[in-house]
């Protein structure tokens, strides 16, 4: 059942937040500990229902998972070492899992079928069908569109050379996860950048050819163990980092948050804004670098988000239109259509919060314009999440913000990414 949960004002934000683990990572450390030869120890594993639901996946593969709390030993059993399951994949609510695994299963030639709940259901899968198709592998879905997803495989699988139609590292880790099955050598060709951790983790070749960034995959390249301590979730430190700027005397402080570069673009727009963030106890030697961070309160100048900065902070936009709210004039989201495709339509969501709000801005097709004034107060309101995290957590950022207590309906879905949001959020308001 459904719950509203209520925000009250908060006279300041302070104090240090031990952030869940990276989502985006997690997935990959357990995907691909699976494909590695032997056992992967991986330390700080998220609890979130995402990736949980990668973990519930790969056991239903045949894949041996020993958990001790977030810490895991994954019992890889190599490229072809997975086991035909004998009930339908369910990936939850997670496209990762569904689109990172349609790659392995459909390379691997698994015969399945992977399924989701209603709103996973209702993303489209056409970009992964496509290209895998084109690999030899066949997949069937829903209007051939949608999940469920049906996989199998007959022939050897074909090299692709797949330019990305958007940037998405999704789809871009799908191909090259399917490619790792063939003789010869796929090609990924990046114009503009997504998220690395695939490549990372797997120490895939790149090769950089003027602003074209070209990804190789084939089954000659060796799996490396996935031993190591996963950072905790940069997009779940961009709501404390805007809470903290928002708030006058707002002072909050994140341990081992990732900072990998092609993650971080929100904190380069927070900067720019004029958020006073510092950066201590930085380790950019680690496969995937992390870094204490600590926000102040501040005085936000109004900022310009344009088509090419969008991929590296999709996930961060509907915290970035809060902190717009707050800045010294009028700022912009342009070419964001894709947040119209992800767990709902963001930008539709986002608009329906500020309308109730009461701020000052306008939705565009591709974007939002936003009216700022550090001296908004938002109106008392019951927020719809609909379902979506990103939108119930920066609701409530918003509503922290208030005169009178709001609500914020459906808030129980940070669990998704973020099972300790309302503790927290308490926490740093008392």
């Amino acid at each position: 059942m459904s719950s509203a949960k209520e925000v009250k004002p908060a006279k300041n934000i302070k104090g240090t937040v031990e952030l869940p683990a990276d989502k985006s990572i997690s997935h990959r450390a357990a995907l691909f500990a699976a494909l590695h030869e032997s056992t992967s120890h991986i330390s700080n594993f998220s609890a979130a229902a995402d990736p949980q639901s990668t973990l519930a996946c790969l056991r239903q593969l045949g894949i041996e998972i020993e958990a001790k709390g977030q810490d895991l030993s994954i019992k890889g059993k190599g490229r072809y070492g997975f086991n035909e399951p004998e009930e339908p994949l369910d990936c939850g609510n997670s496209g990762t899992t569904m689109r990172l695994l349609s790659g392995i299963v459909g390379g691997a030639g698994v015969n399945c079928t992977l399924t989701g709940d209603e709103s996973l259901s209702a993303r489209t899968m056409k970009r992964i069908i496509d290209p895998l198709r084109a690999m030899g592998i066949d997949i069937y879905g829903r209007e051939d569109n949608f999940a469920p997803l049906k996989i199998s495989r007959k022939d050897p699988v074909k090299a692709l050379h797949f330019e990305l139609p958007i940037p998405s590292a999704q789809l871009k880790s799908c191909v090259l996860l399917a490619g790792l099955y063939g003789k010869n050598t796929t090609s990924v060709i990046e114009t503009i950048p997504s998220r690395d951790h695939t490549e990372r983790l797997l120490q895939l070749p790149i090769e950089l050819k003027k602003d074209r960034k070209i990804i190789g995959s084939d089954n000659s390249m060796v799996i490396p163990e996935q031993s190591y301590r996963i950072p905790n979730d940069f997009s779940a430190a961009a709501f404390w980092l805007v809470a903290g700027s928002i708030h006058k005397q707002g002072s909050v402080r994140l341990t081992d948050v990732g900072i990998n570069p092609s993650r971080t673009a929100a904190l380069k727009i927070l900067q720019k804004m004029g958020a006073e963030i510092s950066m201590v106890k930085e380790n950019r030697e680690a496969i995937e670098p992390f870094a204490n961070l600590h926000i102040t309160g501040s005085t936000l100048q109004p900022v310009t988000i344009t088509e090419k900065l969008v991929p590296n902070l999709i996930d961060e936009i509907p915290i970035l239109a809060i902190a717009m709210l707050f800045a010294e004039g009028t700022s912009t989201i342009r070419g964001a259509e894709e947040l119209r495709h992800k767990e709902t339509d963001r930008l539709s969501a986002l608009s329906d919060m500020l309308k109730k709000a009461g701020a000052s801005f306008k939705e565009m097709e591709d974007g939002l314009e936003i009216h700022g004034d550090p001296k908004f107060v938002p109106r008392p309101a019951s927020y719809n999440s609909y379902h979506d995290h990103r939108i119930a957590m920066s609701a409530a950022i918003l509503a922290s913000k208030g005169s009178e207590p709001s609500k914020v309906k459906g808030g129980e879905c940070t669990d998704i990414s973020y099972p300790g949001f309302w503790e927290d959020l308490k926490m740093l308001t008392n």
